[in-house]
Order: C-alpha cells, then structure tokens, then sequence
C-alpha cells in the first residue's frame, strides 16, 4: 500500500542540478494550427498565424491528428 509519503514534502534541488543542459527539456511554444468546426460533422484546420483553412476532415480525430502532422512539420 502507498502512502505517498515521499510527495508530502517538497524536495528543493541544487540550482546547478536545475541549470544541467541534460535537464532542459523543450517547452513548447503556442500552437501554429486549430481545428474549428465547420459544419455538421466537418472541421478546419485553420493555420492561426495567417487564417488560412490548410486542410479538412470529416472526424474529429483525423482532424486533431492532422493539425498535429501539421504542427511537427513547421
């Protein structure tokens, strides 16, 4: 049985261990595409910079997905 004793006290780090190249992660920046829907059962993928429609799906999650294929291409 946990009894998550070990998240009941904050640990504090050395700041040189925060600083370690090897700990940076990547923080994302604002999103580049948003789906909007565009009728019965229909999405746009709107690119926000420019407020083009850069493509189209019948699904929500094909829709996601390719706001996402998208996203990693730029």
């Amino acid at each position: 049985m946990c009894t998550l004793t070990h998240f009941a006290h904050p640990q504090t780090l050395h700041p040189a261990v925060l600083q370690h190249p090897e700990r940076v992660t990547h923080i994302p920046g604002p999103p580049k595409f948003q789906v909007i829907l565009a009728g019965n059962a229909f999405f746009h993928i709107k690119e926000i910079s420019t407020g083009h429609v850069r493509g189209f799906r019948g699904d929500h999650n094909e829709a996601c997905a390719l706001a996402r294929s998208l996203e990693s291409r730029t």
